[in-house]
Parts: structure tokens; C-alpha cells; sequence
């Protein structure tokens, strides 16, 4: 039993042991704020095996190519961060700049057409039909002549879709009741009557 335990106790103190830290002359040319971030992690010299701080560029025949791409890679990689960290500091962007895709309005109008005028490549997606539900009274959005697309397009809604969309629209009409000046409010009532009338 005692012998067990002493075998336990040995791998522990096994997975204990730190990885060396191999640094090669290269990595302390090409980046030397590099190798002064390794050595406070461990001395060269006071390795836990007790070998000794290599001589030269030995340590570069030591190291496989695998380790070498490696540490190229870090190399490369903080260098890059480094240049960043300079342009910013001279005010210079870093050149990239994203091009402006289609909105989300003239995607979910685009998707409505299609599905009006070419069911072939119509394909459902439930995010433009979502925003449809979500802009359907709003006519800054939705232009009345995409609004009759619309209706036909609701004509189709099955299930919860249908259920909330109905109730949306009633919503809209009770609001016109107390608002009967607002002229916004009581075109959008205008749009929930006829979605009313089309889903009932």
C-alpha cells in the first residue's frame, strides 16, 4: 500500500515540472522585447534539470521545424501587434475600410419581390420575414406599392406568425382610437384594417 502511494506522489510531482523555455538567437534578434518577456518566466541558466545557458546558435539546430514555425509564427504575430500599436500612436488607420452592404430594408423588399415575381429563386428566410412583421405599418419602410406585395405575401402566414400578427394589427387599431389626430397613427391603423381584413 505505502508503495502505491510513493508512486503517486512521484507522478504528481512529474506534472508539476515546468516546460522549458527554449529561446534561440533568432527569436533575440528579430524580437527582443520577445525574449525579455520569456526570461522573468525562467532563467536560461536555472532550468529545473540543471542544464546550462546554451552557447550561440546552438540551440537553433535543436530546435524541429515544428517548434521553429512556431516561434516564427509568435515572432510575426508581435511584430505585427507592435506595427499596429506604432501607426496608431502616428494617427495612421490601418487602410481598411468595410464597404456598405445592402440594409436590412432593401434586403426584406428584395426578398418580397422575388417572392412575388420569381417564386423559382424565392427561397423562405425567416430573418427578412421577420423584419417585414416587425415594419409592416411603418410606410417610410414598407412604400405602398411594396405594402400590396405585403398583404399577399401575409395571405400565406400559418400558425403563431399569423396569430401575432393579427393581434399586432388589432393593437394598432385600439391605439388609432386614442389617437385620432395623429395622422402617422391612423395611417398605420389604415395598414392594420387591411391586414385585419385580409387574415380574418
Amino acid at each position: 500500500m505505502e508503495k502505491k502511494v510513493g508512486k503517486v506522489k512521484s507522478k504528481q510531482k512529474e506534472k508539476k515540472k515546468m516546460p522549458k523555455i527554449v529561446l534561440t538567437s533568432f527569436s533575440m534578434l528579430f524580437c527582443p522585447f520577445y525574449f525579455a518577456e520569456c526570461t522573468h518566466i525562467t532563467e536560461l541558466s536555472s532550468c529545473p534539470d540543471g542544464t546550462q545557458k546554451p552557447q550561440g546558435d546552438k540551440l537553433e539546430g535543436e530546435l524541429s521545424p515544428e517548434e521553429r514555425r512556431v516561434l516564427e509564427r509568435k515572432v510575426k504575430k508581435i511584430l505585427k501587434k507592435e506595427e499596429k500599436k506604432r501607426l496608431k500612436a502616428e494617427g495612421h488607420s490601418d487602410g481598411k475600410t468595410v464597404a456598405p452592404g445592402p440594409s436590412a430594408s432593401q434586403q426584406a423588399l428584395e426578398y418580397l419581390t422575388c417572392w412575388a415575381e420569381n417564386r423559382s429563386m424565392w427561397k423562405f428566410q425567416k430573418t427578412r420575414q421577420t423584419w417585414l412583421l416587425q415594419h409592416m405599418f411603418d410606410s417610410e419602410k414598407i412604400p405602398d406599392e411594396k405594402f400590396s406585395l405585403l398583404l399577399q405575401y401575409l395571405e400565406g402566414l400559418r400558425g403563431m406568425a399569423r396569430d401575432t400578427t393579427v393581434e399586432k394589427a388589432m393593437s394598432m387599431v385600439e391605439e388609432s382610437g386614442r389617437a385620432p389626430e395623429d395622422a402617422v397613427v391612423q395611417q398605420r391603423a389604415h395598414r392594420a384594417r387591411e391586414i385585419i381584413q385580409m387574415l380574418s
